[in-house]
This record gives structure tokens, sequence and C-alpha cells, in this order.
């Protein structure tokens, strides 16, 4: 069942998202039961995580439905939590009769999608929704009266976007004010660095949502050649200040000025553990620069 709004005290209600996201990205896949899933989210609070990033298209729409089992089970949990989605992704489906993967930003499909993520939550609003890719055919436009009508409806509470070049980002954000990019980031993927995403991000003050800050584990496992000479720069650096590798990457993300908030893509409570065990951790200017060289392959000019 849906909350009602007015019986939401508004003191409870988060405003911010927490330094770590949550990722839920491959959740469909961790089997845990209801309440394996309610406890982990449970520990996740405890940490001070309260932000968990989603998306319509994660499990073929599955992720958010597990989430929202959880939340319809322990009442009041939602209030403690900032749900983050994302849609604008079309994905081949014989029941929708869709036969092509594309995109679509068209004022009635994010309507549907955002009304169907709220089912699949069991809530009445959505703290935060993006787009989850660059549409060319996006009429900024419509698009943002899409943005502001369900922000009236109370439906949605913020928006922004995902995956998008500076341009783009600025075309909408013209017309709209948005709070994010969401854009991949790690060791070994460097080119929000220098492509004035987190230029414009820090321009903003809109924090950038960092996902793959482990490279989807090739930062800790790949045996390709970058991956072992990132590896290598960062295991010395690493065993100077105690840390885990891991740690040490969401703290070379966390110490750049745009703020961003990286977000963690495994369902051990020990993954979330590492991520917010880099909040303690401010990596000095030549530390972080011995690990741009060795992912660059280069010295700084």
């Amino acid at each position: 069942m849906v909350e009602p709004a007015a019986s939401r005290p508004a003191a409870t209600l988060p405003q911010a998202l927490s330094p770590i996201v949550a990722g839920l990205w491959r959740s469909a896949e961790w089997r845990q039961t209801t309440a394996e899933r309610t406890q982990w989210i449970q520990q996740a609070l405890e940490m001070g995580i309260t932000s968990f990033d989603h998306a319509d298209i994660y499990g073929q729409g599955r992720a958010e439905e597990l989430f929202g089992e959880a939340l319809r089970a322990v009442p009041g949990l939602r209030n403690r939590l900032q749900l983050v989605t994302k849609c604008g992704i079309r994905l081949p489906s014989a029941a929708e009769h869709v036969h092509l993967k594309h995109y679509d930003t068209s004022p009635a499909y994010v309507r549907r999608r955002v009304e169907a993520s709220l089912r699949h939550f069991g809530t009445d609003r959505l703290d935060r929704v993006l787009i989850h890719r660059p549409d060319v055919l996006m009429d900024a436009a419509e698009l943002a009266e899409t943005f502001a009508a369900l922000t009236r409806e109370g439906k949605v509470l913020q928006w922004g976007v995902s995956n998008h070049s500076p341009a783009a980002f600025a075309l909408l954000h013209a017309r709209y004010p948005l709070v994010t990019n969401q854009v991949e980031w790690s060791p070994l993927a460097l080119a929000v660095l220098h492509d004035g995403t987190l230029d414009q991000a820090q321009q903003l003050g809109a924090r950038p949502m960092i996902w793959s800050p482990l490279a989807g584990g090739r930062l800790l496992r790949g045996e390709d050649e970058m991956a072992q000479r990132v590896r290598a720069a960062m295991q010395p650096v690493a065993d100077r200040l105690g840390v885990s590798l891991p740690t040490l990457a969401y703290a070379w993300i966390l110490r750049h000025p745009s703020r961003p908030h990286p977000i963690t893509g495994s369902g051990r409570i020990e993954g979330l553990r590492e991520a917010v065990a880099a909040l303690d951790l401010r990596l000095d200017a030549e530390d972080w620069y011995a690990i741009w060289t060795a992912a660059a392959g280069r010295a700084v000019p």
C-alpha cells in the first residue's frame, strides 16, 4: 500500500543523498529472500548509506519490485532512505511490441515509467529520477514540462541525467534544473576527468553520481595490461595507508572537488563497508596523481 503523504512526518523525509550510494544494478541476481534484502537495506542504513540507485530496466524491472517487497515488509523503512531510479531505455519486449533497443524520452513514456516505478516500490514519490541515456530525439522543452508536471504532482522530487555529455546536460538544464549527471568513472575510466563533465558539475554545484567505481571488478581482478599497471601503483599506497584496494579506489574518486557520490555494485555488506571506509581517507595530491599517472600511462605534461 502507498503511504499517504499527509501521514508522513516531514522531519523524517531525507533531503540529500548519502555520500556513498548503494547500487542495485544486479540485485535481481543476488538471490536474497525478502528478509535478507530487508536486513541488507537496514545494515546499509546503519552505515550511513541512505540512498539506493535503481533503473527501470535493472533485472527487466524485477530489481525495483524486489526492493519494493522489502520496503513493504518493514513499515517506516521507506522514510529513512532515498530512492533513485532511471528511465528512457526501451529494451526489446514482445509484450510491449518493442523490437529494437532504443531510447524514448517522450512525455508519455517518461510519465508511464515513473508511475510504474512508483508501483514497483509501493511509494507515492521518487526522490530522484534520471534520464538514463542521451536521446538524440529528445525535445528538451517537452521533457522539461514533463519534469515540472510530475514534480508538481509530488511524484518526483528531483531530476537528473545519466551518461550525458556536458552539452547534452546543458541543453536540458537550461530548461529545468538538474541535480546530477550519473557517469562512469574509475581509475580505469578517466574520460569524465578531461571532457568537461566534472568541470561542469563543479561549476553548477550538481554533484555527480559515479557508476562502476571499481570498473566492474576489473580494477581488482582484470588481467589486461592497464588493470595490472594501475593495481601495481595502487597497492603500495593502499598498504601504506592501511586500507584495501576498493577503499583506496573510492577515496580516489571522493578526492575530486565536484563532491561525487560513488555508487557501489555489491550485494556484500563487506563491499559497502569498504566504500564507507573511504569517507575517512583523504588522499594527498601526489598519491592521487600517482594513480592517475599509472592509469594514463604517462606523466602529467
